[in-house]
This record gives C-alpha cells, structure tokens and sequence, in this order.
C-alpha cells in the first residue's frame, strides 16, 4: 500500500494523503478509488473519467517495462461495459499486436472478477515533423478568457467536485471550456501528462448538455480519442458538440486542446433514454 502523499494537482494545489488523489495504489495490479471518483448520474458509483487516466498510466508503465525505446499513443478507445462501486479495480495490460514501430495494447479495468472498461492503444514510433506540424482546428479562447463556470450547479458526485471549470456555453449541446483537476490521479506516484489528460476526457458528456439530466439519461458507452501530438500539462481544453438522433441515438464529438492549441480529436457514443428521476441505468 502506497504511503503518505503530499503533491499538487493540475491548478498548483497542494494536497495530501491518500485520500487525496483519486486511486491509491494497493498492489502491482490493484487500486483503491476514493470518494473524489464518486459519480455524477449515481454518486455510489464511479464516474469513469479518473478511471480511463489510471489505464493509461498502466498501459504507458506497462510499455516502460517491456522496451526503452519511445513509443507514443495515437489512439486511445475505451469501452465501457457497464457501472462500478466507488471501490477497488484491477489492471490487466496485453499487447495484442506486438511491432518494432508500431504497437496495439489492451488494457482491461476490472471490479471483483467482472470487466468493467477495456481499452485499445494503438502505440506509434515517433519522429520528426515539426517542419509538417499544423492544424485548422479553430483556437480556443485561453483559460483566463473564459468564464469560471461552477459544475456542481447541474451535476453532484465527487468528481465534478473535485475540477475546476471555465466555459462558454453557445447553445444547448455546443460550447467551449477549459477543465483542470485539483486532485492528482494516483497517490505517491507521478503520472504523465497524457494520463492526467485522459482522466478527464471523459467530462465532455456532461458539460455542454442538450437536455436536462434530471429529465432525459444519456450517459456514454465509449470514448474514442486520437492524438496528433502529447497534450501539455494543465487546463485541458474542449470545443464540443453534442448531437441526439430520433430513435435513442446520440454523439458527443469534442476536438481536444491544450493552453498551445489543438491536440486531437474524441467522440462518444451516447444512449438516450428519457426518464424520470435522474439515473442512468445500463
């Protein structure tokens, strides 16, 4: 079990314990969540944002394990196979199509026996392109630009709580907005920048909605995001849509920012099933 912590989350502040970050580590395998994973459509389950950064620092210590050379991630595809109790998880990492250049791993999230997310990485050979590097993906306005908006006004759980949001909402269902996490994700361990990155892609569902979740459920059944460079550090930027069709269907497709520009592109693929109390059951 991993001692005492003291670190700093992605605005600078300090925290300390376990209890502090969102899992701890209990074994090579295994990690204890903690109430700042808790749920925004049932605060008893895990919202699974923090719990898609962890299977990225599993996959990435997994690929330091096996090789020393650099391979980078240029995709990431997670399926989500259903809900988990803000409780322990196990990481299982396998490379599926092993490469010199070019790699596929999975990695598969567990509770008690049952596989609750899996993820497919496609690991890349890196090189120089700086004199190709570019983007027409419109800018974003920066952090300080954007207004402070307070999550935990539409949403409850531990998760929501524990970020700090700033956000222009142009209509339901399309805005921009800036996300950072006040928690680190992994206690007494440092992480990438990428996995603290991934630990919060999964915000976008909830951030820009078009219908009211207390009236109309429309939680995700995956994420899929593809990256054309390693994000940097800190606020994470995300310019979303978010359509629903007329037969249950819906999408939520974000292009991925950091504070120098654009940094990839994910989507969502959403049930919509109107309710009438705020849960989400799959």
């Amino acid at each position: 079990m991993a001692g005492a912590y003291v670190g700093c989350g992605h605005n600078g502040a300090v925290t300390s314990g376990a209890d502090s970050a969102y899992f701890e580590r209990l074994g090579a395998t295994s990690f204890r969540a903690t109430d700042h994973v808790g749920g925004a459509w049932d605060t008893a389950t895990q919202h699974v944002a923090p719990a898609l950064g962890l299977m990225v620092h599993a996959v990435e210590a997994d690929l330091r394990s096996r090789r020393d050379d650099a391979l980078v991630v240029g995709r990431l595809s997670f399926d989500i196979l259903g809900t988990m109790p803000v409780d322990v998880v196990d990481i299982e990492v396998a490379v599926v199509r092993p490469g010199r250049t070019i790699e596929l791993v999975e990695a598969r999230l567990g509770h008690t026996g049952r596989d609750v997310v899996r993820l497919r990485a496609w690991l890349l050979r890196p090189g120089e392109t700086s004199h190709l590097a570019g983007s027409a993906f419109a800018a974003l306005p920066s952090p300080d630009q954007t207004p402070v908006w307070d999550g935990t006004s539409l949403w409850p759980g531990g998760f929501i709580g524990s970020v700090d949001v700033r956000r222009h909402l142009h209509e339901p269902g399309r805005g921009t907005y800036w996300v950072r996490s006040r928690v680190p994700l992994l206690a007494g361990e440092q992480v990438s920048p990428l996995a603290a990155t991934a630990g919060l892609f999964d915000i976008a569902n909830g951030m820009v909605v078009r219908a009211d979740p207390q009236h109309v459920a429309f939680p995700n059944v995956d994420l899929t995001a593809h990256l054309f460079r390693a994000p940097a550090p800190g606020w994470v930027g995300f310019d979303t849509t978010v359509s629903f069709g007329a037969g249950g269907l819906g999408v939520t497709s974000t292009v991925l920012h950091d504070v120098d520009g654009p940094v990839g592109t994910m989507s969502q693929a959403l049930t919509v099933r109107p309710v009438s109390a705020p849960s989400a059951p799959r």
